[in-house]
């Protein structure tokens, strides 16, 4: 399967582009178009091909996708017990196992259950 390197293409990228009077915006726009350049097909100088073709790399499985409303505590943090914003204020329950949690927190840091 092919699989496109993104970091290898902006490790390329910014070693070789002066960002001193960039914005993020304008560094995000210059990547996305330095990426869709036309260049010479590394294998045949006669074709070309797009930039981003060149950073597809051969991998025997899909890369890990990452689900952002799935949260699997894994015991790293334990010294605080309380996940969430540091501004926000009071505690409150875990609906799932009952631990206290922050009001700001999004996931039980016990059992990992949403707090919507």
């Amino acid at each position: 399967m092919l699989v496109f390197d993104g970091k290898k293409a902006t490790d390329e990228y910014m070693s070789t582009h002066t960002l001193a009077f960039s914005t993020p915006e304008l560094t995000l726009v210059r990547f996305a178009f330095w990426l869709g350049d036309t260049v010479p097909d590394p294998n045949d100088k006669t074709k070309t091909m797009p930039r981003t073709m060149t950073f597809m790399t051969e991998q025997e499985s899909a890369p890990a996708v990452v689900d952002e409303d799935v949260y699997v505590p894994t015991g790293a943090v334990r010294s605080s017990g309380m996940y969430g914003s540091a501004a926000a204020s009071g505690v409150r329950f875990c609906y799932e196992c009952g631990n206290k949690l922050s009001t700001g927190a999004r996931f039980c840091n016990k059992c990992g259950a949403p707090q919507d």
